[in-house]
């Protein structure tokens, strides 16, 4: 089995009496696009410092790409990518002349540098920008920053909140662009945008005070933390009488009707707590009473709904 690409165990870091990390523990691994995901506060910049060494913790241990970064970060720093929220760049420059600058940085060929830098603009969708960086908008600019962060070909791309305050175009453009990352590096990628983690994700960690408090692939947070189950019906069964017809089985917690779509029936939704029981009675019920059972499904929680139950204190923690 491969090393992680980061492995961190019991970081704490406090500021002033505030304890910004708990007893962090994380794994990232390899060739993931790894999401970061937690509210604002929550920590995730702090240990993003710590990770690159640009701020040290109280207690704890954290490697990357094998390096202990408290030792090791002159022989990993050669190997990471690193976009801040806010990427800053010389504003006369243009963006082959900041890749260039960049790459000069990494003792990176002139010959080399040039044909990276263009092929990373044509990535981006800069290759055809002519204009100064100062004029770019802040889509533009996180592009370049992720453009310059792929300079020296990372083995791990660290994104901190590489979406926030972009426009809806904005943030679309930086998405498709990282969906494609994970074929050149593992990603580590942190937000507190749930739609985001969603679309570009294969692996999420929740943080919450400082703490993980899940993590696991996206679908399996869904199915771990959902809270209740809940199973879609359509069937024809009038409601009242559908619901009386519930209300003494064992397995039923509530019904309810969901708004119909253009076209289709109104569905029932059902809470029930074994939903093993359930899938064996509501087919005997509804045969019971005569009404034919059109479609029976499962309803997955969204991510909103397994973040809204951990970051409040309904969720199972592990």
């Amino acid at each position: 089995m491969s090393e992680a690409a980061i492995a961190v165990e019991g970081l704490t870091k406090t500021f002033n009496g505030t304890r910004a990390l708990d007893g962090l523990t994380l794994e990232v691994p390899r060739g993931s696009v790894f999401g970061f995901l937690g509210p604002n506060g929550a920590g995730k910049t702090t240990a993003i410092r710590i990770l690159l060494g640009l701020a040290r913790a109280d207690s704890g241990n954290a490697r990357l790409l094998g390096e202990d970064v408290t030792v090791g970060a002159h022989r990993v720093a050669p190997r990471l990518g690193y976009l801040p929220d806010v990427p800053a760049f010389y504003p006369w420059m243009r963006a082959p002349e900041a890749l260039a600058f960049a790459a000069a940085l990494f003792e990176i060929d002139q010959a080399t540098a040039r044909r990276r830098a263009g092929m990373l603009l044509e990535m981006v969708g800069l290759s055809g920008v002519r204009t100064a960086i100062g004029g770019y908008s802040r889509g533009m600019k996180q592009r370049l920053g992720i453009a310059q962060a792929l300079v020296n070909s990372p083995e791990l791309l660290v994104l901190d909140e590489p979406t926030s305050a972009l426009d809806p175009l904005g943030r679309h453009e930086v998405l498709e662009l990282i969906s494609t990352l994970g074929a050149r590096a593992t990603v580590f990628f942190s937000t507190h945008v749930l739609s985001d983690v969603e679309r570009v994700c294969d692996r999420v960690a929740v943080v919450d005070h400082g703490r993980v408090v899940a993590a696991d692939t996206t679908a399996a947070l869904r199915q771990r933390y959902g809270g209740s189950e809940q199973r879609r019906l359509a069937t024809n069964a009038p409601e009242a009488e559908l619901r009386a017809a519930l209300a003494g089985e064992a397995w039923f917690l509530e019904l309810s009707v969901e708004p119909p779509r253009r076209g289709e029936a109104p569905m029932f939704l059902l809470s029930v707590q074994d939903p093993a029981a359930a899938a064996l009675r509501i087919p005997a019920v509804l045969a019971a009473h005569g009404w034919p059972l059109e479609r029976l499904e499962p309803v997955q929680a969204s991510l909103e709904d397994v973040f809204v139950d951990l970051v409040s204190g309904t969720g199972v923690r592990s």
